[in-house]
């Protein structure tokens, strides 16, 4: 009979031991950023109720939330008419209450909003967790995948958005992924849809233009037009999104297009001041205002922030913007918040494409003892033992093999040094250590021998 093949589904992934080593990079050089600018670490469920994060996406968001079946016979209380529906969605909705998250700032708000007497405001809070999402499985794009997080909530002030600016230069920095960061604000995009008089459709609107780099201006321009807007409105739009120039520059041209909306002067005014904030900053990445941005999220209600790698091709490797209310969905109105959010599945395939991890962040183990025999093991547990002390990633061989074998087995975890101590070591106390990148050997005392471990 024959058997299955294990698999898993589609749009998600294992992690060797290598791949571990450079993810657990990301996330402890973001982490180490956010703690450096005051952020505190808070986790939320895998799960969430389904009423939490239905209607925060927008309605093609909805559709690619997993949902969680009941418990129990779920079937018992559904009539065979709904069971006959032809729209599962329906069906769906009263079998199942709860869902996977599709997102952090979602469940965030809701932990704001249940923990609110506990909480000093402005709150500053990271999270690093997995999220889910329906979605088709292609390059760079997963059903399973994790979220670097960080939001300030109960503050107005663009400090805020300075800060997150600040943040993301610094962690591609210190990951040396050359970069783009592009602002916007969807106060302006509102202030496009005011100026020709079709501001009931300006979620339309910004879905179309927000395609502009993927499909180019004669799909949008398209789309434009079937959304039911006129042509000198197309080319009113089609004026602003192509325009070339500085940041300063794209500001005043869009000062005079907008003259009449106090929302897009108001949008404009916003990233003035950011960009004035940062002339004082040295940022390494490049800072492009970009009047395509929307970002598809529809809580997003002011500033709007996404990074993109600079010389490759892969999508948003970082996104963000400020939501004015979307805690007043769960009952607390009026508290102002914005964050972004670090895609580690990207990021790790464009350091992978690019060959950018250190060449230590494969394998953490720095010494490996041989083992000889039995007598061996019982003296270099002892010296494994204060090897470990002094906080050095260590191991012995579990069992007497083939000097070959565990030469080998060193080699294929990457450990830089093997310590062999045999009956003569043991006689005169000395370990004889090998280097294994250039194969030199040399005997030397404990101390020497920790004094050059904790050099790597």
């Amino acid at each position: 009979m024959a058997s299955n093949k294990p698999s898993i589904p589609k749009g998600t992934r294992d992690f060797s031991p290598v791949e571990m080593a450079g993810r657990n990079y990301i996330f402890d050089t973001i982490k180490r950023v956010f703690e450096k600018y005051g952020y505190s670490p808070i986790e939320t469920p895998a799960m969430e109720n389904l009423s939490t994060l239905l209607g925060k996406y927008g309605e093609e968001g909805d559709k690619l939330l997993f949902k969680v079946l009941n418990s129990g016979n779920y079937l018992s209380e559904i009539a065979n008419d709904d069971l006959l529906d032809p729209d599962p969605g329906k069906l769906s909705f009263k079998i199942c209450e709860k869902g996977l998250r599709y997102d952090l700032t979602v469940p965030f708000a809701r932990y704001v909003v249940q923990n609110r007497n506990e909480l000093t405001f402005p709150f500053k809070r990271y999270q690093i967790q997995p999220v889910w999402r329906a979605d088709r499985p292609q390059k760079g794009r997963y059903r399973e995948f994790y979220q670097c997080d960080a939001d300030v909530i109960g503050s107005n002030s663009l400090l805020n958005e300075v800060e997150l600016i600040q943040i993301m230069d610094e962690v591609f920095a210190a990951l040396k992924i050359k970069n783009i960061i592009k602002i916007n604000n969807r106060k302006i995009l509102s202030g496009v849809a005011e100026t020709i008089g079709e501001s009931d459709k300006i979620t339309d609107i910004t879905i179309a233009i927000d395609k502009m780099e993927k499909t180019g201006i004669d799909q949008v321009n398209k789309e434009l037009k079937q959304i039911g807007l006129n042509k000198s409105a197309i080319e009113f739009i089609q004026g602003i999104i192509t325009y070339k120039g500085n940041n300063y520059n794209k500001i005043l041209i869009l000062k005079s297009m907008l003259g009449k909306s106090a929302t897009g002067l108001k949008g404009l005014e916003e990233i003035e001041i950011i960009l004035d904030y940062l002339k004082n900053i040295q940022l390494s990445s490049e800072l492009e205002l970009d009047l395509t941005l929307a970002r598809g999220l529809d809580y997003y209600t002011g500033i709007i922030l996404e990074v993109e790698a600079s010389d490759m091709e892969i999508g948003s490797i970082c996104g963000g913007g400020r939501y004015d209310d979307l805690t007043g969905i769960f009952g607390l109105p009026d508290v102002s918040g914005v964050g972004i959010s670090f895609g580690a599945e990207r990021i790790y395939d464009v350091m992978n494409k690019k060959n950018l991890f250190p060449k230590d962040s494969a394998g953490t183990v720095r010494l490996m003892f041989v083992n000889f025999g039995k007598s061996e093991e019982i003296y270099c547990l002892g010296l494994l033992s204060k090897v470990r002390s002094r906080g050095i990633p260590s191991e012995i061989y579990p069992e007497p093999a083939k000097l070959k074998k565990q030469m080998s087995y060193a080699n294929s975890k990457a450990i830089p040094f093997v310590a062999l101590v045999g009956e003569s070591e043991i006689k005169e106390n000395k370990i004889t250590v090998k280097n294994m990148e250039t194969g030199k050997q040399e005997s030397m005392n404990l101390d020497e021998m920790l004094a050059i471990l904790e050099q790597i």
